[in-house]
This record gives structure tokens, C-alpha cells and sequence, in this order.
């Protein structure tokens, strides 16, 4: 029997023999698409190439793709762990055709390598064409139904409707019709009853699709409409947990390989079994604990993947877009390891080194990355359990109400407050409430997330027209050698951002930066004979600059001059040469596990987090400052190797990002010793740097350091500002000529003055103390003091204490003072007039409290209570004494 790692192998030789170039899988986090935050299908990275933006050779590829689907058109999360074939991370078995062979040539390929190399049995394989859609003018794809009949009888062809056989990547972007293999993996005398294409695409377990060959043809324009693509494109994605699952006769994903080295690792920490058969009870609760146990099992080693692989991809869970999708899959993770496999302690980071084991040769980014990925799970496990407990017995709690009044669904309110303060996601708020027989009212979650303007709202809504072509042809960027030249206009599109209307701009040369790699776009404007329009904005999308203006041109087609703000360019230009060298800098004093983990660079900022496991000691970052100076000073010329091939690139020595996508050829950016893959905009030697300045160093993750600096110009104006403010402080000191003997000698002088004035204070409090003592009233056999004095908070609880030392026994204490203005009530009892009496301070004072505007509570022996309105201080000094009813 093949195992996983053999039988993904198999596939890329396979292909490798029929002329295809084996690709590495992109990143499963995307950070260069605004319409897509994961990679959700092997054709996300051929994305600009399908559309026509970028050179299509090699023409035929193969890979295996990290995948990710929890989040819009493409979301598998619920059924993951409650099914035995849905996963959020999932590897995509891919081979494509970029304008060269066509339907006919991926039938056949794909037919030649589940039945000559992988001895599927044909009689179990089942195809799917597109039935058409008149609404849209598609007829049937009888192309690829007469390709099939070359190796299927007529009867294990199917016709498929839109939903699943006509495939769309999103909402918009390039699709076509498609055919899906699918296998038939039942017993013999299953097959016998009901033949395997009733059972197509009807949720049977054992009849699934392993492959979908899409025939990619047309591109899905804003408005709807279809349009043809510039070539036609092969795209094909075979399902490699389900095709294991095939070829190791499991019923299962969760039972190959694939899962199995992790199940049995949760096992070990556990104590648990998987699929353990227990005895049954009358309602046969034993099994229904077992089958918890199993999908808690499934969804722990499912969402372990994704957690882990987002976090080598360079994406940190967090609260915001990508980051919180992942935050939602751990603690969707830690949920049920916590209530079904009795976990109240971190424990999915243990389950690393087997993960790295199994998978770790196959993608180098685990091994690479795996104290950082430990370290962040564990960190994030540790957050989330602290209030999960918590807000497990809340949200119990509002299930047995719901109960107890017979109702069926938890008010938004409710579910808002659990995500708001314990952190509880919708979803897992739905789940546990679905587990338990209830749901949940999201319009009124929504409403109440509306109310507090959180995630939700500050998400931008966008409209996107189509593009109105005014030339054909591609982008030329050439903003490496010019910050000025001559363009035209390709296309452009009106764009609506919640009341904000823009254009998105592409030209046919550009000197324009599209935001990318940290660096933010480019500023500037375009000019022809007439006018002169401003661009605000220059952003990345499918490998072309889109230059965002406020206002189109009134002559779109007239020649322009694009010119970048040079000021701004040379600024952003600088701070990004100057993290190259900080990141140089910082493996030779930190150690050379420091990994680059983001960085933003504008005009005026320079900002760059790194992987590090405590914080760096400001000796080892002034070494670092000194390393970067030193290079600066030394006016390193740029040494830049532009479209060089991968392979080179990385036996020069250059530093390559984990979560970064490379293409067959790259830009290497080299001064001296730092040499690095980039795309970014950089000086032309490091003396134009100027001078660099670390302000700040912070941790952002756990493993995840980040650094602050400035550079060039700002540097001098933060020179001058601290010169400006230690001259303003040595005037405060009659311009001493030793300032800091000078300060140290006050604050010595300052702090003998405090300890004198505390003990003058000291002594005031035990004379009042005992002057009240003194004058105690006694009423009905209680000692009653009160008073309304000018002394300050500390003074006046103070004041109540050491009265409560001289009379110890039936003491009422009721003290009224007031400080700068602001009124306090304090209350003090002594322990026998409380039980005695049956009083309590802290609701006694609640009461007086509204005299002077106020509020307060405490315990039932003592309690205070401030408030706006000092006038009323000697009435509510009397409404104690009344509400006690001596």
C-alpha cells in the first residue's frame, strides 16, 4: 500500500513525464489579492496568468497546493470533524495548461494516471459534464462528454448543473465549466442494490469526488456577464486527503496516514481512544460519548494543520481579517479538546513534532518555523482557556433559563456579550448552543455589533464596475530605473467604498509602486498638455500597479506623464533599505533563528517584527544600531539582480520569507553582506540612508518581536527635539552645568520631603482618630461618630481604621470629607454591630450616596463612596445614621 507521501509523489513525477515543471506550493495566506485572504484552490496563484497579466510560460505546471477553506463562497468549517471527508487545510493536487492542451489532453492525463499508474478500477469511477444553462446562453458541454466516452460507457457520464459543475472562484474572476471524477468505494454488495451514479454528488461518504478538471474559459465580469479569457486554460484539483483515503481502502480521511500519526498522538496526551466501541446504555448515551470523543479527535487534527500552516505562512492570529479567521479555527480546536477530551490546559502546541514529522519534508516551512509556530499556539491555547471556562458556565447558565421558560434560542444580547468579553466567536456560541438543542438569534448579535462599531462594521463595503478597456496590451513597471514616464491609460474602473467613489487606474508603463511587500504605493500625479490629475494611492493586484485617483481625466486617452512625489518616494526608499540592514544586523547579535515576520515602511515610519523569544536587551540593541550606522557610513552601493532564476538566487545566498510567493524568476536586492529576495523600492547606496535610530522595541506574538526606528531626516528632527526638550529641562534647574547630579539631587531632596510630609500626615490622621474616639456619642448602647472634615481620600480611610482601633466594639463610624473639591463618604463598622444589627456598609452607603451624586460600595464592615456635589456631604453623613435605625 502507497502511503501519502509516496502517492503525492507519484503525481508530480507523473506529470513531470508529460513536459510539466513542478511547482512549489504558493502561500496559504494571500497578501497580495484584496479579493481573497486564502488560497481556497490551486489556481489562486495562476490567477494574473489566466487573466492575461503575466507571461504564461512554462506552460504546463504541476504542484501540490496548501489550501484553506473557513470563509466566504468556499467554507467547509461546520462540517469539519462531523464528516469523515471536509477539512479547512487541505493539499490540492494540481496540473494546468496555460493555453496549451485543451480538454481532450487533461481527460486523457488524468484517466492515464488514476487507472495505468494509481489501478483505480474504471468500473468504480463516475464522471460529471456541465448540463448547460440557457439563462446564460451555455449549452451542454458535449465536448468533454464525447472525450470521456473514450474510456466510460455512456452510463457513467452525468450530467451536472451549475452548482457543481460550472466552477466560479469567487463572486467575479476567471471560471468554466467543469468535470468532476468521482469514486464509488462501496462493498460489492452495495454496488449490487443501488447503482454508483444515483449516488453522485448526493453526500453518500463512500461515493465522492476525488477530482474536478475545470475547463476554464470565460472570466465573470462585475455585472454578471461572461466574457472569454485571453487563452484557455487547464485547471485541474484532486483532492489528496480523499484520493489517499481511495487508494488505502479507509472509509475514512481521518483513517490513512495522512491523520492517523496525529490521532494517535491525541490518544497518547489524551487518554482518550479514538472510535473506541464502549457499552451502550438505554439510550445509548455510551456511544453518543464516543462519538463526541471521535469528532473532537477529527476536528483537533484537522484545525492543528491550518493553525500550524497559517502561522508558517506568516499569518499570526489575531483580531482582524485574516488573523482573527485563524483564531477562530484554534479556538474552535480548543473548545472541544476542552469538553470532549478533557483538555483544561494548552495542548494542541504538543501535537507540533509529529505534524512536523509527517509533513515537515514535504514542506520545509514546518521544521523551519516550528519553535515560532509552538510558541504562538501555546500562547494563544493559554489566552482562550483563561475565560473559556468562564464563559462555558455563562453561557450554561443561559441555556437553563432558556430551559426554564421553555424557550429555544439565545437573545443576541447574550451571544454578543460572550464574544465581546470571553472571546467566543458566533460559531462556536452556535455550536455548543446546537449541541445542546438550541440556537441562536444572529440579527440581534448583529445589532448588538453594530452598537459597539466593532469588526463588522469597520469592514469596508466595495463596489467594483467593470473595466473599461481603452487599449489592449500589459503593464510595463519602471520604477526601478524612472520616477518619471511616458503612459497611457490601459483600462480603469469606477470603485464605491462605502460614500467614498474612486477610479482604479492601469497603465501601460509605470513608474508607480503598488503597495507590496511592506512598502506602501507610491504618491504623484499624471499630466498631459490639458490637465493634471493627483494619484492618492498606488496599490498591488494581480502583479499590476492599480494607481487610485479621485477624479478620471477628463481625456482618458490623451498622453500622460506619470510622476511619482520623489520626496516621498526617496523616503519610503530609505526606511526600506534601512530593515534590510536592521534584519542583517539583528541575526548577528541575536543569532540566526531571527526570521523577518512583516515590516511597514512609508516617507516617515519604519517598522519591522521578527521572530525572537524574549526581549532584546538594550545593549544588544545599540550593538544592532551600531552594525546598521557602520554600513551606512560605508555607502554600500545597491547590488540588484532583477528576473533571476529561483535556484540562483537562493546559491547567492539570498534570504528567502516563509509566507512569501516566489515565481520561477526573482529580484535579489544585495548591500555587502545583507543580500535578499524583494520587489520594494530601495536607495542606490546605503549613505543615503543618512542615520538610523531604533525608538522602540515591543513584542506583538508570542516569538514575535518588533522593532521601531527612524531614519535619514527624521532622525535629525528627533535629534533636535530632544535637544530642544533637554535644554528646556536644564532651565528648570538654573541651567546646571552637571544636570544629572543636579536631578538626582532633587529627587533625593524630594522624596526626604514626602516622607516628612507623610509623617506630619501620619500624625494628623492619629489626633483626629482619637479626638472622634473621644467625642463618641453613644446611642441605645452603640458608640456613634461623625463628622464632615477636609482631608484627602488616603487620610480619611485611615481616620475610620484607627478609630475602629479604639473602639472595637459597637462602633459606628460614619465620616464625611472632602479634597479639592471632591466629596467622599466613608463607613465603618465594628464586626459585633454588624451581626448584631444585621448591617451592611457597602449597601448602606449605595443610598446616601445619590446626596452627593455618587455611587460606591465595600464590604459590610467598611465601604466609601465619592461623588460630584461636596455640599450635600453633611446630609448624607445623616442619612447613614438614619438608614442604621439605632
Amino acid at each position: 500500500m502507497m502511503t501519502a507521501n509516496e502517492i503525492r509523489d507519484s503525481f508530480k513525477k507523473f506529470f513531470e513525464s508529460k513536459g510539466h515543471v513542478i511547482v512549489p506550493s504558493a502561500p496559504m495566506v494571500i497578501k497580495d489579492d484584496p479579493t481573497l485572504m486564502f488560497t481556497n484552490a490551486g489556481m489562486n496563484q495562476w490567477k494574473d496568468i489566466i487573466l492575461g497579466t503575466k507571461d504564461p510560460n512554462p506552460r504546463r505546471r504541476c504542484d501540490s497546493q496548501k489550501c484553506l477553506r473557513v470563509s466566504g463562497k468556499h467554507n467547509d468549517l461546520e462540517e469539519v470533524g462531523h464528516d469523515t471527508y471536509h477539512h479547512t487545510m487541505f493539499e490540492m493536487l494540481g496540473n494546468w495548461s496555460f493555453g496549451d492542451y485543451f480538454k481532450e489532453g487533461a481527460i486523457d492525463y488524468a484517466w492515464e494516471y488514476l487507472v495505468d499508474v494509481l489501478h483505480l478500477n474504471p468500473a468504480d469511477l463516475y464522471v460529471t459534464v456541465f448540463e448547460g444553462d440557457p439563462s446564460e446562453g451555455l449549452e451542454r458541454d458535449d465536448e468533454a462528454a464525447k472525450y470521456w466516452s473514450k474510456h466510460v460507457p455512456a452510463d457513467h457520464i452525468i450530467n451536472g448543473n451549475k452548482h457543481d459543475n460550472f466552477w466560479e472562484m469567487g463572486e467575479t474572476g476567471p471560471c468554466g465549466p467543469c468535470s468532476e471524477i468521482h469514486v464509488d468505494s462501496r462493498p460489492e454488495s452495495e454496488k449490487a442494490k443501488v447503482p454508483g451514479r444515483e449516488l453522485v454528488n448526493k453526500d453518500d461518504p463512500q461515493v465522492i469526488e476525488i477530482w474536478n478538471i475545470v475547463f476554464m474559459q470565460f472570466n465573470r465580469k462585475a455585472d454578471g456577464s461572461l466574457e472569454p479569457l485571453p487563452m484557455h486554460v487547464i485547471d485541474t484539483g484532486m483532492g489528496f486527503e480523499r484520493l489517499v483515503r481511495m487508494l488505502q481502502d479507509k472509509n475514512s480521511n481521518y483513517d490513512t496516514d495522512i491523520f492517523q500519526p496525529i490521532i494517535k498522538e491525541i490518544e497518547n496526551l489524551s487518554g482518550k481512544k479514538y472510535g473506541f466501541t464502549t457499552p451502550t446504555g438505554e439510550n445509548g448515551e455510551g456511544a453518543n460519548e464516543q462519538e463526541k470523543i471521535d469528532i473532537a479527535m477529527r476536528v483537533v487534527a484537522d484545525h492543528l494543520r491550518a493553525v500550524a500552516f497559517s502561522i508558517a505562512d506568516g499569518q499570526l492570529p489575531s483580531n482582524a481579517k485574516a488573523g482573527y479567521v485563524i483564531r477562530r479555527i484554534l479556538r474552535r480546536a480548543v473548545r472541544y479538546a476542552y469538553t470532549f477530551l478533557d483538555q483544561k490546559s494548552a495542548f494542541l502546541y504538543k501535537l507540533i513534532p509529529v505534524l512536523v514529522q509527517e509533513m515537515g519534508e514535504a514542506y520545509p516551512e514546518l521544521p523551519a518555523q516550528q519553535e515560532l509556530i509552538s510558541r504562538v499556539m501555546k500562547e494563544e491555547e493559554d489566552s482562550f482557556l483563561r475565560t473559556l471556562d468562564k464563559g462555558i458556565q455563562l453561557l450554561s447558565g443561559d441555556m437553563d433559563e432558556l430551559r426554564a421558560h421553555g424557550k429555544t434560542e439565545l437573545d443576541g444580547e447574550s451571544a454578543f456579550r460572550l464574544f465581546d468579553t470571553y472571546g467566543f466567536p458566533l460559531d462556536l456560541t452556535e455550536l455548543i448552543c446546537r449541541e445542546n438543542g438550541y440556537t441562536v438569534d444572529e440579527k440581534g448579535f448583529d445589532v448588538e455589533m453594530e452598537k459597539q462599531k466593532a469588526r463588522a462594521r469597520n469592514a469596508a463595503v466595495v463596489e467594483n464596475g467593470d473595466w473599461v478597456e481603452l487599449r489592449q496590451g500589459e503593464q510595463e513597471f519602471v520604477g526601478y530605473d524612472y520616477s518619471e514616464y511616458e503612459c497611457h491609460i490601459l483600462r480603469y474602473r469606477k470603485v464605491t467604498q462605502k460614500k467614498n467613489t474612486f477610479y482604479e487606474v492601469v497603465l501601460d508603463h509605470t513608474p508607480f509602486y503598488g503597495e507590496m511587500g511592506g512598502q506602501v504605493g507610491d504618491q504623484g500625479v499624471l499630466v498631459s498638455e490639458d490637465e493634471t490629475v493627483n494619484v492618492i494611492d498606488t496599490k498591488r493586484e494581480n502583479n499590476q500597479s492599480i494607481h487610485i485617483v479621485k477624479q478620471m481625466p477628463k481625456n482618458p486617452e490623451a498622453d500622460f506623464m506619470a510622476c511619482v512625489d520623489i520626496d516621498k518616494r526617496n523616503g519610503s526608499a530609505a526606511n526600506h533599505s534601512a530593515t534590510h540592514l536592521l534584519d542583517y544586523a539583528l541575526k548577528q547579535v541575536l543569532g540566526d533563528h531571527v526570521e523577518q515576520k512583516g515590516s511597514y515602511v512609508d516617507a516617515d515610519t519604519l517598522r519591522f517584527d521578527f521572530s525572537h523569544f524574549q526581549k532584546v536587551s538594550p545593549e544588544e540593541l545599540r550593538k544592532v544600531e551600531r552594525i546598521v550606522n557602520e554600513m551606512i557610513r560605508q555607502d554600500i552601493p545597491l547590488e540588484e539582480h532583477r528576473n533571476m532564476p529561483l535556484a540562483e538566487a537562493k546559491e547567492l545566498g539570498a534570504v528567502a520569507l516563509f509566507g512569501e510567493k516566489y515565481g520561477d524568476k526573482v529580484r535579489v536586492v544585495r548591500f555587502g553582506p545583507s543580500c535578499e529576495f524583494c520587489g520594494g523600492i530601495h536607495v542606490k547606496s546605503t549613505g543615503h540612508i543618512g542615520f538610523f535610530k531604533i525608538i522602540s522595541e515591543s513584542s506583538v506574538a508570542a516569538g514575535v518581536r518588533r522593532i521601531e526606528a527612524l531614519t535619514g531626516k527624521a532622525c535629525e528632527d528627533a535629534i533636535y527635539e530632544v535637544e530642544d526638550m533637554m535644554k528646556d529641562i536644564q532651565a528648570l534647574f538654573n541651567n546646571a552645568k552637571d544636570l544629572k547630579a543636579t536631578i538626582e539631587k532633587s529627587i533625593s531632596e524630594n522624596a526626604a520631603l514626602k516622607k516628612q510630609v507623610e509623617g506630619f500626615r501620619q500624625q494628623t490622621v492619629d489626633r483626629t482618630a482619637k479626638t472622634l474616639a473621644e467625642h463618641a456619642q453613644e446611642v441605645n448602647g452603640v458608640k456613634v461618630v461623625k463628622a464632615v472634615l477636609p482631608v484627602d481620600p488616603a487620610s480619611a480611610k485611615d481616620i475610620v481604621f484607627k478609630v475602629r482601633e479604639q473602639i472595637p466594639e459597637n462602633l459606628v463610624c460614619v465620616l464625611g470629607s472632602h479634597h479639592d473639591n471632591r466629596p467622599l463618604l466613608s463607613v465603618m463598622f465594628s464586626d459585633d454591630i454588624v451581626k448584631d444589627h444585621n448591617l451592611n456598609a457597602g449597601k448602606i452607603i449605595r443610598e446616601a450616596a445619590k446626596l452627593i451624586q455618587g455611587g460606591g460600595g465595600g464590604q459590610p464592615h467598611y465601604a466609601q463612596a465619592g461623588g460630584k456635589n461636596a455640599d450635600g456631604l453633611s446630609a448624607a453623613v445623616d442619612k447613614i445614621i438614619e438608614l442604621i435605625e439605632l
